[in-house]
């Protein structure tokens, strides 16, 4: 009552600044919300089961992305490259290559291959030294307002690593578990994809087992024989000058020098065993047509010869002019002088390599030339070998193509060995498979549910805070009302008091005793009402 009291003055004193104002007090705010808080929790509940229920009708009328994260890494994928040193695209992941063979392991028809490959889309992950680099720039530019560190955040590049793969199937005919299946077998199948593009040449291998040496003549098909060692034989040397590691495939037992002197002994005792044979007998399947062959490999050998030659003589010319980088040592301040040192650079390095590997072709090209001449002079000067010893030779040149060939199938499984378990071994993994469990579609679900559910509940707060607001407002107002009615009535009773005061007092002697009569009555009366009391 004291605190109504000391309002119910404050207006008083001053009724009509305060008449117009709109007073809304907390407390009224807040019986009004507790008012209405049973009808708000309802709504609320009937909001929540109406957004889950459109949140798992529209996942299951539109099914959601499949998710998996992959990776690659190997030198030069920080710079976006591929492991040959050229532009990688990471798009070949959904290769139709790709995507045929794991369709064609699931035993799926081959109809669903455009579709799936289009529901695939790759997303690129920020590398962490390139966030890093960024952020370094902003907080410079924050600091100083630096426009230097405005054109690094522009200049600043970066390649992921890690990707997310998506895989939308709804333009598919797949089911939920189809197509988990058929997205994680396409990611298994890169695997097999990148091992056959950047390690083993299988190419190289299947066109060497696809020569059919019946088809040539048999100083032609040693040739042919010859060409297929040669072409293993360099192969295989090029990965053992490149495995630090002498790897020791598991699967064949072999190393690369192991493989690379197998092709070395078929090379040197059975196809010149096979060559020898054919000059020293003379075996032909056409003479003339031989002669003509062997006119034709010695021309082009000595065109070839002169061309090496040539080379050679270039690259002596570079060298000897060629100015090699200095690294200038200074003195410890003893001397003024300075010792100066001359090192060969990378690319004096590389130029003499290239003379060696032309030196060494050249010797080959000359090596050969003075072989067909051997078999040119053998041929016109001695007579044709026998049914008998082409029969043999025949038996000769059919264990040697099985040997190449059993070669060709050893290298290619140690080489797809090393590059799957040394050079490729984490070059690229599949970090986390897809999946489409029940926790998985739950989690979409309230995913899904989220937007609408913060929208109705949002929606439905804001309606009961303000009908609670306005409720409070309303019977605010009407007890505001009632103390300033209160408050002009008390005025006006005040106002009274004082007219009394402001009658004319009586100014004759008969007003005087009139008045002085009405006086005594009074007092008569009152001491009656005294006695009556008392008794």
């Amino acid at each position: 009552m004291k605190n109504n009291d000391r309002n119910l003055n404050i207006t008083i004193s001053k009724p009509e600044e305060n008449k117009n104002e709109v007073i809304v007090s907390v407390s009224t705010v807040l019986k009004k919300l507790r008012k209405y808080l049973l009808i708000w929790i309802v709504a609320a509940v009937i909001f929540f089961v109406a957004a889950f229920g459109y949140a798992t009708v529209t996942t299951h009328v539109s099914k959601p992305e499949l998710v998996a994260l992959i990776s690659f890494s190997y030198d030069g994928i920080e710079k976006g490259l591929d492991p040959k040193g050229r532009n990688f695209d990471v798009n070949t992941v959904k290769n139709p290559a790709v995507i045929e063979s794991a369709l064609d392991d699931l035993g799926m028809d081959m109809k669903q291959l455009e579709s799936v490959r289009q529901g695939i889309r790759i997303e690129g992950l920020k590398p962490k030294n390139a966030v890093d680099r960024i952020t370094l720039y902003e907080k410079v530019l924050e600091t100083n307002g630096s426009v230097n560190a405005v054109e690094k955040i522009l200049d600043t590049t970066y390649f992921p690593t890690q990707y997310k793969v998506y895989f939308d199937y709804n333009n598919t005919t797949l089911t939920d578990s189809e197509a988990v299946e058929v997205f994680n077998n396409v990611l298994e199948q890169y695997q097999d994809y990148f091992y056959k593009a950047y390690g083993y040449n299988e190419s190289l291998g299947s066109a060497v087992s696809a020569i059919d040496y019946k088809e040539y003549d048999y100083s032609e098909a040693v040739d042919v024989f010859q060409n297929s060692l040669d072409t293993l034989s360099k192969y295989v040397r090029q990965l053992s000058k490149e495995d630090t590691t002498r790897f020791r495939s598991s699967e064949t037992g072999y190393t690369f020098d192991d493989l690379y002197e197998a092709i070395r002994t078929v090379e040197d005792i059975n196809l010149d065993k096979i060559s020898s044979y054919v000059i020293v007998n003379n075996l032909t399947r056409d003479k003339d047509q031989a002669l003509a062959y062997y006119e034709y490999r010695i021309k082009d050998l000595t065109r070839l010869k002169t061309q090496y030659e040539e080379q050679i003589a270039a690259y002596d010319s570079s060298i000897a002019s060629y100015q090699k980088d200095q690294i200038i040592i200074f003195g410890n301040g003893t001397d003024d002088t300075n010792t100066q040192s001359t090192v060969a650079s990378e690319q004096y390095d590389k130029m003499i390599q290239a003379k060696n590997d032309t030196i060494a072709s050249l010797a080959q090209a000359k090596r050969r030339i003075s072989f067909y001449k051997e078999r040119q002079e053998a041929l016109m000067n001695k007579p044709v070998g026998t049914n008998v010893q082409t029969e043999k030779l025949e038996e000769e040149l059919k264990t040697l193509d099985e040997k190449i060939t059993e070669l060709v199938d050893l290298v290619n499984k140690t080489s797809d060995d090393y590059y799957r378990n040394v050079t490729f071994k984490n070059a690229y993994n599949v970090l986390v498979p897809a999946t489409n469990t029940t926790s998985d579609k739950v989690s979409h679900i309230i995913e899904n549910a989220k937007n609408p559910l913060v929208l109705l509940e949002g929606a439905a707060f804001g309606v009961f805070f303000m009908y609670a607001f306005i409720e409070a407002l309303i019977a605010d107002s009407r007890k505001r009302k009632q103390m300033l009615a209160a408050a002009e009535d008390a005025e006006e009773n005040s106002g009274d008091g004082d007219d009394d005061d402001d009658i004319e007092k009586p100014e004759t002697e008969t007003e005087k005793k009139e008045e002085k009569a009405l006086s005594e009555k009074k007092e008569t009366s009152s001491d009656n009402r005294k006695n009556r009391k008392k008794k």
